[in-house]
């Protein structure tokens, strides 16, 4: 049985958090033994607004998510021909806006980020850019009149930029599905990533948002399994903006390829 994340977190690892988008898990293939559940709960990281948070950077919202999550990771990867980008899934459908709700995604960013206001607005202005020029159906608005009371209360946005002072990770989102829409991120850990420049990290999270999962569940990549909730679309990108460089993956920028521009025209359109 492939337990990578299980085994991470087992064996007290999410320290490692800290100097990456989220955890490296160990090498697939282990067949070790899993924690129980009430050990892996006791184990994952929660978050100061009380979510777990899995696979480095998503949020689970409740103890039920959690074990759902728990289920699908510690039973046996897909076994499929042809892998890549993929999209995350709930109840077997894909988990995806509308062609109407993907085109007007409005956002706020907090100025509680204070000296990094500015930073952190134009971050999210370019990784947005990477993927509405990858696909002319989606666009990501900033709403800048939001930003003073920017948080997940300010129903006059799709979802909110905050900051968050954590080092257990360096940003985290949130899929299409998920219920309390917003993207938190450490500036300082932001601006010191070293060769993944603010603009991949946050192009990265915002991939979440649009409904990609980490290419690097795929059994190709040997390593970091997650779990089956997801939906191949285009062959396995080992140097995805979705791969975790540090889970085997071949780039070390997190710079996006033509595949991810593939995938998300899969989905959206061109």
């Amino acid at each position: 049985m492939r337990i990578s994340k299980t085994r991470v977190l087992a064996a007290g690892a999410a320290a490692v958090l800290a100097s990456s988008l989220g955890v490296a898990a160990a090498t697939a293939g282990s067949d070790e033994t899993p924690p129980s559940f009430q050990e892996f709960s006791a184990s994952t990281f929660r978050d100061a607004d009380g979510t777990w948070i899995v696979n480095g950077d998503e949020p689970v919202q409740s103890k039920g998510g959690l074990r759902q999550f728990y289920d699908g990771m510690v039973s046996a990867p897909k076994k499929v021909s042809e892998e890549g980008l993929i999209i995350n899934t709930v109840n077997g459908k894909d988990d995806r806006w509308s062609q109407a709700a993907v085109g007007n995604l409005t956002y706020c960013v907090s100025t509680k980020f204070g000296a990094d206001y500015s930073r952190v607005v134009s971050a999210m202005d370019s990784g947005a850019g990477q993927w509405e020029a990858a696909s002319s159906a989606v666009d990501f608005i900033h709403v800048s009149g939001a930003d003073s009371s920017c948080n997940t209360r300010n129903r006059t946005v799709v979802f909110s930029v905050e900051p968050t002072k954590t080092t257990q990770y360096i940003a985290r989102a949130f899929f299409p599905s998920t219920s309390s829409k917003n993207i938190l991120v450490n500036a300082k850990s932001l601006y010191n990533s070293g060769s993944w420049t603010p603009s991949n990290i946050l192009a990265h999270e915002l991939g979440h948002t649009l409904g990609f999962r980490h290419e690097h569940t795929r059994p190709e990549s040997g390593t970091c399994f997650e779990d089956n909730n997801w939906r191949p679309l285009t062959p396995y990108d080992s140097a995805s903006i979705m791969h975790y460089p540090q889970c085997n993956g071949s780039s070390d920028d997190l710079s996006m390829t033509s595949t991810d521009r593939a995938g998300i025209q899969a989905v959206y359109g061109n």
